[in-house]
């Protein structure tokens, strides 16, 4: 799974003539899913992501998680974030999950990001949109759960 984070002062998502989704001072969060991602990445990827320190504290310096500055969430899903351009002139999506799967696990992170204490908005999935942000900094990151180190999980052995 990727994250393209850019933390935002705002961020709207349209279709058509209609706002479908606006924030204010926050994270969009364009979301790709690989074909073999599961819950467990969507987990990983959206405690990360929510904990990242990229808002200025009262000194200016990133100190402060998306909660702590009262920001919202902007969550697109965004297949083309695994587009492999290594060859030829057009991008190749086969490591994507295929819009069933996605979908899914799309909609299993949006919940999980609500219920968290951040307001969280979504686009719509499969959805032509227009996404509109005005990047903050500029700062835009980017989370791929194959790239980063995951917690270790401790074993306990029974006496």
């Amino acid at each position: 799974m990727r994250l393209l984070i850019q933390r935002v002062s705002e961020a709207s998502v349209s279709i058509g003539n209609d706002t479908v989704a606006r924030i204010r001072t926050g994270l969009l969060v364009l979301i790709g899913i690989k074909k073999d991602d599961g819950r467990a990445e969507a987990d990983f990827l959206l405690e990360k992501a929510t904990q990242l320190r990229i808002f200025p504290d009262e000194n200016g310096k990133m100190n402060r998680n998306v909660m702590e500055a009262g920001g919202a969430m902007l969550i697109v899903s965004q297949f083309t974030l695994y587009g492999n351009c290594r060859k030829g002139r057009r991008p190749s999506f086969d490591l994507a999950a295929p819009p069933e799967q996605a979908r899914d696990l799309y909609d299993y992170f949006i919940a999980a990001a609500r219920r968290g204490p951040a307001p969280v908005e979504c686009g719509v999935f499969q959805a032509s949109m227009q996404v509109r942000s005005v990047n903050d900094g500029p700062v835009t990151l980017w989370l791929d759960s194959d790239e980063l180190q995951k917690p270790q999980r401790q074993v306990t052995h029974g006496a």
